[in-house]
């Protein structure tokens, strides 16, 4: 379907959708899945709309940091694929999956979701680090959120492998019962200003007129650990008040959304 962007802003600017949705109104179905690989240590793949993403979990044992030597880490690595969007092409990461992969890292890792100091095997010497991986299947908009809670899922799927302390190795065929120490469940979402007004959740067409966006990482009190301003048109103050307080409620709704689906 060929749709006139140029309708966007000014639906928007009543207050109105091409597809008939809120302003404020996700997408449906919230589809959420886990476990979808045993190769993984965690996985997990979510729908939003027409936007499916999946994120894997692998586990190893590094040297910690010398910083932090009593604490294991994490790293994160966003892959959007040419299957799933004709934006996208094969070769290193493109500017909007970096800026993914350094949102949700942020999200996370200041939020202190992960216990690392439970993740240190020997201090100074061995600590597991947590690797994510996620990848876009289909692109249908949103990808920011769809990735946050794809990367969630994901974290609360995982497990640990056998480690042998004698001999230091880890036996990455057999899993543990012991799940990665989470303390914490943080989300991500984005707020996007088109023709003056706020939506969330936007269709891949919306995202081509959006002047401003804001995503804001939050755990389940509310305590912000990451914002990102994307967007050619500067937003003022009291647009910044709006939009948290739309992404903290909607993150709420997303969270009882993935509490459903366990």
């Amino acid at each position: 379907m060929i749709v006139n962007t140029n309708a966007i802003p000014k639906l928007a600017a009543k207050g109105m959708r091409l597809d008939g949705r809120e302003m404020l109104e996700f997408r449906g179905p919230i589809e959420i899945e886990t476990g979808i690989t045993d190769t993984a240590e965690g996985s997990s793949k979510v729908r939003i709309g027409d936007t499916v993403v999946i994120a894997g979990v692998k586990l190893s044992l590094e040297k910690p940091y010398p910083d932090t030597p009593d604490q294991g880490g994490i790293m994160i690595n966003a892959e959007l694929t040419p299957m799933s969007s004709s934006e996208y092409e094969t070769g290193p990461p493109r500017m909007k999956a970096i800026e993914i992969s350094r949102v949700l890292d942020r999200t996370i890792r200041e939020a202190k979701a992960i216990d690392f100091k439970k993740l240190c095997v020997v201090k100074n010497e061995l600590a597991w680090f947590v690797a994510i991986d996620i990848v876009s299947i289909n692109d249908g908009g949103n990808l920011f959120d769809a990735a946050s809670m794809a990367v969630l899922a994901a974290l609360n799927n995982t497990t640990l492998r056998k480690y042998d302390p004698e001999t230091k190795a880890v036996d990455y065929k057999s899993k543990t019962d012991e799940k990665l120490p989470l303390t914490k469940s943080p989300l991500a979402v984005t707020v996007y200003k088109v023709g003056g007004n706020f939506l969330v959740d936007p269709s891949s067409e919306e995202e081509h007129c959006y002047q401003a966006r804001l995503t804001v990482g939050s755990d389940e009190k509310q305590v912000i650990s990451a914002l990102q301003k994307g967007g050619e048109q500067p937003i003022t103050i009291d647009d910044v008040s709006k939009m948290v307080d739309i992404a903290l409620e909607k993150a709420a709704m997303l969270r009882k959304a993935y509490d459903a689906s366990k």
